[in-house]
């Protein structure tokens, strides 16, 4: 029985779906209960079905995750896209806005993309796991433990925090670290998300610093 654990990542959204209700009206180009009201709806089955561990496996438990996923990326997208308006319209005087705006965004970004990386790579959790039946895939992730010789290592399995780290280095080095993508589904999101953070950085951001 696998007992790889899953609350980090379910408090990962939930922490991302709290703030989303603080995103400055000034960019929200939806009610801004609308992603909250339903990532909770998708997110209350996962944590219904495994709240603290990895035990049930249903495939459509990771179908739903992969959608609740896929609506935290589009929406932050959207908040990107009017944030990027919003500078555009002359009436970005408000550096405080700004900041506040393009922090949401960058930390969205982050955490969406950690969950991305822990559900898909090697076929997601559950097929990772040595001890489950479900075969794992080929790896996406190259971690720099798993090129390590050295006693102690030989079992090491990623966890959500390793995840978490490999988002982080993507979105703050706009490419891979110390932890390679093998995958083209992995380079595809880790390339999306380095967009994301360019964007969000390089443009909003700067242009808040000038505005404070």
């Amino acid at each position: 029985m696998t007992h790889i654990r899953r609350w980090p990542a379910s408090l990962a959204v939930v922490a991302v779906l709290v703030l989303q209700l603080v995103v400055p009206t000034e960019i929200a180009m939806l009610p801004r209960w609308i992603l909250p009201t339903l990532g909770a709806a998708l997110l209350v089955p996962l944590v219904w079905a495994n709240p603290f561990h990895l035990r049930r496996d249903e495939p459509w438990l990771r179908w739903v995750e992969l959608v609740l996923l896929g609506v935290l990326v589009l929406v932050n997208g959207l908040y990107l896209g009017g944030l990027i308006f919003f500078l555009g319209s002359g009436d970005a005087n408000d550096g405080t806005v700004l900041v506040k705006a393009a922090l949401l965004i960058w930390v969205t970004n982050v955490v969406a993309f950690a969950v991305w990386y822990w559900e898909v790579d090697r076929g997601g959790p559950f097929a990772r796991a040595p001890e489950h039946e479900r075969k794992p895939e080929r790896a996406d992730l190259l971690f720099p433990q798993m090129t390590v010789d050295l006693p102690g290592w030989e079992r090491w399995l990623p966890g959500f925090t390793d995840y978490l780290f490999v988002a982080f280095t993507a979105a703050t080095a706009f490419s891979p670290t110390d932890t390679m993508p093998l995958t083209a589904r992995v380079k595809t999101l880790m390339g999306i998300q380095s967009a994301i953070s360019l964007l969000t950085v390089a443009v909003v951001a700067a242009r808040a610093v000038n505005v404070l």
